[in-house]
């Protein structure tokens, strides 16, 4: 039984998905002069897509306290330098507020090195261009050991969304984005799958940076990228998580530690992850 609920539960940003493009088609087609087979089919398709609907957010919300506990996993850092935390799953779980597309334990990254300073939000132009801030270009490296099983960077950097009215911008142009699926969300990316099964993601990297392909084998470390600001992102950052499947369209989220970083001024090195607002710093 458990196991059979957990595969519907991977299916829910699927069959949300195939609902709602069902409903605005039905919605849509009341304008149109439509025979009375298409009219019973429109009547039969509708509450159907309601229920599918209705089922995808009720498991969205309970099916959770039913997946396995999973160990956590220890990583590479993806970044080098000093990166600020945000949206960290060391703070809270879902560390983005939601389970879909394996991101229950995602870390945002910022660049802030010392010699280079990060344009504070709400001061200067609405819309930066994305060079103006320093992780933009920034080298982004394997998690893992493993195979390159996605990697995709076709998706243009856009300009970052720098003060209220434009992060307000944003959560309307995230709706059309996610129309597209995960890939528009996430931006350019490329997942790894670990020798254990699991599969490292980086997301938001720049358009035409990507230096693996899928098939090959690369080593944690490695560099596979840059930091750019694709998908559906505020401002040039590295997104990372790890997930038990390639696909996001119905992975779970994998909980993760970085190796060997140090946090905010803290002398040793741990294999743990930064808060929110924290520093963490990784060795050249």
């Amino acid at each position: 039984m458990r196991r059979a609920l957990i595969a519907v539960y991977r299916l829910r940003i699927p069959g949300y998905y195939a609902a709602t493009a069902t409903l605005i088609a039905v919605a849509l087609s009341t304008f149109l002069t439509l025979g009375e087979t298409a009219r019973q089919a429109r009547g039969i398709l509708s509450p159907i897509a309601l229920c599918v609907l209705a089922i995808c957010i009720v498991l969205a919300f309970t099916a959770p306290v039913f997946l396995p506990k999973r160990e956590t996993v220890k990583v590479s850092s993806p970044v080098r330098g000093r990166w600020l935390a945000m949206n960290s799953p060391a703070s809270k779980v879902p560390s983005h507020g939601v389970r879909a597309y394996g991101q229950t334990y995602a870390i945002d990254l910022v660049n802030e090195p010392v010699d280079k300073v990060r344009p504070p939000f709400g001061g200067g132009s609405a819309m930066r261009a994305p060079s103006e801030y320093p992780a933009f270009g920034a080298p982004v490296f394997a998690m893992c050991d493993g195979v390159v099983v996605r990697a995709s960077d076709w998706r243009r950097d856009h300009r970052a969304r720098s003060n209220l009215l434009a992060v307000i911008y944003l959560l309307f142009e995230g709706a059309i984005r996610e129309s597209g699926g995960p890939g528009f969300i996430v931006g350019n990316h490329v997942t790894i799958r670990g020798a254990d099964g699991v599969h490292a993601t980086v997301a938001h990297l720049q358009r035409g940076s990507v230096t693996v392909r899928v098939g090959e084998t690369v080593r944690a470390g490695e560099q596979i990228g840059l930091c750019g600001n694709s998908g559906n992102s505020t401002e040039p950052h590295v997104h990372a998580q790890l997930m038990d499947r390639a696909s996001l369209w119905t992975a779970i989220g994998v909980p993760m530690t970085f190796a060997g970083i140090t946090i905010g001024d803290a002398p040793e090195l741990a294999d743990t992850l930064p808060q929110n607002n924290e520093h963490l710093t990784t060795r050249p």
